[in-house]
């Protein structure tokens, strides 16, 4: 049997202390003294603040390279990074880069789901399973260019010290009641952040559905999303990583896709990368394909539907190539401006039919793996 790691003890009184601090002290003081409307605002913000500088800065700007950002956001980032409290954002990004690189691996994925709940959410932080391998961050030799990363690493626990002492009596002083807000603004909103990070390594490894792919454990979960600004979209992220948006729909909750939009909209974010419609669309009728032929396959004589599921799957692809090859035409058409008003005209026509027929097309894949699928199990 394989020795285990030593357990690094100051990780385990840390996260000890914090998590029972918050539940007996926090509540105490409000029972005891009260809190204020402004003192709740001003945890919401902390917790956001914390919350936006790990999901837009650590995870979509740095680890994942999804859009490029002005210095100065850098910065405010790399100071919000260290308010969380999750390690520097080189180290961060190294880890989370393995983590896409070799999700799921019981071994080299420093938080895999697949070691169990306890192990992604906290576990992995508890014993020494890094060793010597802690400081190599051969995988962000990108990172190590950047300058603002580079400052908050060597100087990581005074910023550390610096924030999440600062801002707390800073924002007591001028509320008129410091040890409120020490409590409500840093040790409350530094458990919960924290917490609510952990559970995209774990609960969203865990609970949710899997659209875009089921290779690896990672599940959309609509519900989570709301408790980590916007990251709970965990399926499409892992197979769609460098994409600046989590939650693809207009209606899904990713207040950091929004921020990032927002930013670049004033010009303090550029290079927004965006997966194209038809690579989204074909991961997700490949998967449906893939669970629906899993089925049948356990199925005597089902070659004639597997034959048809295979026929309408190919015919989907197809009016899915032409949509997209001439939606594609017609966003280059509308930027530049070179083209007639009737010869837009026709092509607008003729773009609406292609839109239609994908659309049928598609709906008409949902119902018949439906109706495989449901047969399957009569």
């Amino acid at each position: 049997m394989m020795k285990k790691p030593p357990i690094i003890w100051t990780n385990v009184l840390f996260f000890s202390l914090t998590f029972l601090a918050a539940i007996t002290l926090v509540p105490w003081y409000g029972f005891s003294y009260g809190y204020t409307t402004v003192q709740w605002i001003a945890f919401v913000a902390c917790m956001f603040y914390a919350g936006l500088s790990i999901t837009a800065g650590y995870h979509r700007l740095w680890a994942h390279k999804a859009y490029d950002a002005h210095p100065v956001i850098e910065v405010i980032f790399a100071l919000g990074g260290a308010f969380a409290l999750q390690n520097s954002a080189l180290h961060w990004s190294s880890d989370h880069r393995i983590h896409h690189g070799q999700v799921d691996d019981p071994i080299k994925d420093p938080y895999a789901a697949t070691n169990g709940f306890w192990y992604s959410h906290i576990g992995w932080m508890l014993r020494d399973y890094q060793g010597e391998e802690y400081g190599n961050y051969s995988n962000c030799r990108d990172l190590q260019k950047n300058k603002v990363v580079m400052w908050q690493h060597r100087h990581y626990m005074k910023l550390v010290l610096a924030t999440n002492i600062g801002i707390p009596l800073l924002l007591g002083l001028m509320v008129g009641d410091v040890w409120g807000m020490l409590l409500l603004a840093g040790l409350l909103r530094l458990v919960l952040s924290q917490h609510f990070t952990f559970f995209i390594n774990s609960v969203a490894h865990i609970w949710g559905s899997r659209p875009y792919t089921e290779k690896n454990t990672a599940r959309d979960n609509g519900f989570l999303a709301l408790f980590t600004y916007g990251e709970g979209y965990h399926n499409f992220h892992h197979i769609f990583a460098s994409d600046y948006r989590n939650g693809i729909k207009w209606y899904h909750y990713d207040p950091t896709k929004w921020m990032i939009r927002t930013l670049a909209s004033v010009g303090l974010a550029s290079k927004l990368k965006r997966t194209p419609v038809e690579r989204i669309e074909k991961a997700k009728a490949e998967t449906l394909m893939n669970k629906t032929q899993g089925r049948l396959a356990k199925l005597p004589l089902a070659q004639d539907k597997l034959t048809l599921l295979q026929s309408e799957y190919d015919l989907l692809l197809k009016k899915l190539q032409h949509f997209c090859a001439l939606q594609k035409r017609v966003l280059e058409i509308k930027k530049n401006n070179m083209m007639k008003q009737c010869e837009k005209s026709a092509l607008m026509t003729q773009y609406h039919e292609l839109e239609a027929a994908w659309e049928n097309q598609k709906q008409a894949w949902l119902a018949l793996n439906a109706r495989l699928l449901k047969a399957s199990f009569s």
